[in-house]
């Protein structure tokens, strides 16, 4: 027996509703657990039940969610249940997929030791790409370009696949980019996050041995957080799950709350079309919320078409009603934000951490944080730059990558004259026109350098020292820990020392942060059962701003409402709920958009355990524009029962909702949709096809400017090529 626990106590600590999904192991499973509910309680036990019963190993369960934070939470659970955690596959998509591509992708001709780029290395990778096609990555932006590929990674298209369907003059160019993408990619041994879903498709489909040999030994597949997969992650699943159909998936239709970054919610909806005689389990038992609150988010979230319907209930107390807060403006908002969180902490005797302020953009932070530091609250924000993000970080990282996979160019390019060393771009290039010319990757190439022509013998002298220095660490990777390793690094390579011997407060931020990186590397060492160099990449590179998010600290928390997902604060504001605003511009006149905003703000509203502020304001300045606002049509969708309302210190004018539509829709389609650690272009962008009266069809090829200001040049099919102020513009796109 794995459990620690006899059987009778064990199931007892469920509900019947949460029992009766945890027993039936047996066939596919859909449980549609509502916020609160208990969900990682049941995956959790569902897996104990699963090893207390002997239908398998704990080796034989996979089990995957799509957080960091989340699976840390399930393994800790797991441990406490079972005694220990130990030979459950259990993580993120992109965790596990990235163990079985080290086992197995050389079957398909790619090395196991990869290195993972991030976003910031793709963009780097298609600026380079821009560069050699001759190409201004300020008229096609490589951001735009790396959104598109990935779309099309994760919806399984192919590069020919995508060439072959493109009209528009920025969709050609990224057809040309995307095969070429691919192949440096492929030369620089490395994978981008999509690549840790698709390659393993096509592993499966290109070896099906080892898709038998997966087949066989994960004999119950769980999944949190379905609603969230997309269409290569659904094809892995089926893969996976088509012999045992063992499947259990535990997934929230009404927390959908990513279409845009190619989750499909069609997977939740039709699950029994894949999978007939299924078994339905709803969970709708709420452990988190007041009844008020939860009422607030029924009647909202019953607007929504496109589900299919629970209803949340607690056994809590009715509790406090939902404060809606009528301001003048966004100062008004920040400084009722800072009262109401005043009034909690005297009279609730509340700690700051109990405080979460959440918005739709994060060009609204601004104001909140001015009137939280005015008022000398602490306060953190999730979603800004994060931790390994940040420019000296990734130096170190490039280190690191480099010594990991020597044919890993990007991070070459990066370090190899940082900390300078008189390598300057023009040695670059002809190295890698020689390395070009001569069949080599950059850093063999760099190893040759005395064969190469016109440079210069001191630079020479220079290349020379950092190939053998990089050599020397290559040496050492697999003979001493990372820990020791990335020490030695940092102390011979300078990086630490220089940002040390700079006294400005940057530099001496610069010196902590890379102090923070020796840290986590020391922990990565002491909580790995086998800490490799590689192993910390890997985990690196999956982290996320939750996951760096310290929920211990004794601040307010302040994140956009995705950014929000998946976790509870005792009290909770939504702010800038208007018009234009939230729900978003683009979503006024497509439904199933308006049907996603509005789970996102169900998603905002079921965080609260305790009480809940909601504020609109009259007028609203973003990107220096001053707009007059109506309320979000939202706010009317709440049950009127458990709301009270806080009017403005002076009389507000009215506005009729039918009147501003249109106007509303011009002039706040220029700000960003999603700002999270995960991000949607804006409604147009480079690269939207577009459709014109007068014109007729073209597509985006340049922006500039913000808010009212907002410039497009649209190079239309006809041949003619024409710039618009984008409020102006009376354009659609297509």
């Amino acid at each position: 027996m794995f459990l620690v626990k006899k059987q009778s106590n064990f199931l007892s600590d469920l509900n019947p509703d949460q029992r009766q999904a945890v027993e039936a192991t047996e066939g596919p499973v859909l449980i549609l657990a509502g916020a609160g509910s208990g969900k990682t309680r049941v995956l959790t036990y569902r897996i104990a039940h699963i090893l207390d019963q002997q239908k398998a190993a704990p080796w034989e369960i996979l089990a995957m969610t799509f957080t960091n934070k989340a699976a840390s939470e399930m393994k800790e659970r797991v441990k406490v249940l079972v005694g220990s955690d130990k030979n459950v596959w259990l993580g993120t998509f992109h965790s596990v997929f990235a163990k079985i591509l080290r086992w197995d992708v050389s079957n398909i001709g790619y090395s196991s030791e990869f290195v993972i780029y991030d976003a910031d290395d793709q963009e780097r990778l298609v600026k380079y790409i821009l560069a050699d096609m001759g190409i201004n990555p300020k008229e096609y932006a490589p951001k735009s370009i790396r959104n598109i590929i990935s779309r099309q990674k994760n919806s399984l298209v192919s590069p020919e696949s995508y060439a072959s369907s493109v009209n528009s003059p920025f969709e050609k160019v990224v057809a040309q980019i995307y095969p070429l993408y691919q192949d440096r990619l492929r030369d620089n041994m490395a994978f981008d996050f999509d690549d840790l879903i698709a390659m393993p498709i096509r592993l499966f489909s290109e070896c099906p041995d080892i898709l038998k040999k997966y087949q066989a030994r994960f004999r119950y597949i769980l999944v949190d957080e379905y609603q969230d997969t997309n269409k290569a992650q659904y094809m892995l699943l089926h893969h996976l799950a088509k012999d045992s159909r063992n499947l259990c998936v535990v997934g929230d239709d009404d927390q959908s709350i990513y279409r845009w970054r190619g989750a499909d919610l069609r997977n939740i909806i039709e699950f029994e079309k894949d999978f007939p005689n299924y078994h339905l389990f709803r969970l709708e038992q709420n452990y988190r919320s007041t009844q008020t609150i939860l009422q607030a988010a029924n009647s909202v979230i019953e607007n929504n078409k496109d589900r299919k319907g629970k209803t949340l209930w607690s056994d809590r107390e009715k509790g406090d009603p939902v404060e809606l807060m009528e301001v003048v403006d966004e100062r008004e908002e920040a400084q009722k934000v800072v009262e109401s969180i005043k009034e909690e902490v005297f009279k609730g005797k509340r700690s700051f951490h109990e405080f979460a302020v959440l918005y739709r953009t994060n060009a609204q932070s601004r104001s909140l944080e001015d009137g939280l530091r005015r008022s000398g609250m602490s306060y953190t924000i999730v979603g800004g730059v994060r931790f390994y993000e940040r420019k000296e970080i990734k130096d170190v990282l490039a280190y690191l990558k480099l010594i990991c996979n020597p044919r890993d160019s990007l991070s070459l390019k990066r370090i190899i004259n940082f900390p300078l060393r008189g390598i300057g771009e023009s040695t670059l290039r002809r190295i890698e026109a020689w390395a070009l010319n001569n069949g080599l990757d950059l850093f063999r190439a760099i190893g040759e350098v005395e064969a190469i022509p016109d440079i210069p013998s001191r630079i020479k002298k220079s290349v020379v020292a950092f190939h053998v220095m990089m050599q020397k660490y290559i040496a050492l990777k697999d003979k001493i820990t990372p820990n020791e390793l990335v020490r030695t690094v940092v102390d011979e390579t300078g990086l630490l020392t220089m940002y040390k011997g700079d006294t400005s407060v940057e530099g001496q931020g610069r010196a902590e942060n890379i102090r923070e990186f020796l840290s986590a590397v020391g922990e990565y060492v002491d909580s790995s059962e086998s800490p490799s160099l590689s192993g910390f990449l890997e985990e690196v590179s999956l982290v996320t701003d939750i996951d760096s998010w310290n929920d211990k600290s004794n601040a307010i928390t302040l994140m956009t409402l995705h950014c929000a997902k998946g976790l509870e604060f005792p009290v909770v504001f939504i702010t800038g709920l208007e018009e234009g605003l939230f729900p978003v511009p683009r979503s006024l006149d497509e439904p199933e958009a308006l049907e996603e905003e509005r789970r996102l703000f169900y998603v905002g509203l079921t965080r609260a355990k305790d009480k809940i502020y909601l504020s609109w304001a009259e007028r609203r300045r973003l990107f220096s524009d001053m707009n007059f606002r109506i309320p979000s049509r939202f706010l009317d969708e709440i049950d009127p029962d458990v709301v009270r309302k806080t009017k403005p210190a002076r009389q507000q004018v009215r506005f009729e909702r039918s009147r501003f539509h249109k106007r509303i829709t011009e002039q706040f389609d220029t700000h960003p949709e999603y700002e999270s650690f995960s991000q949607e272009d804006t409604c147009f962008q480079q690269g939207t096809r577009v459709r014109h009266e007068m014109f007729g069809n073209g597509t985006i090829v340049n922006m500039e400017g913000t808010g009212a200001k907002k410039k497009v040049v649209v190079q239309f099919e006809n041949g003619v090529k024409k710039k618009f102020l984008l409020q102006y513009a009376r354009f659609d796109s297509l």
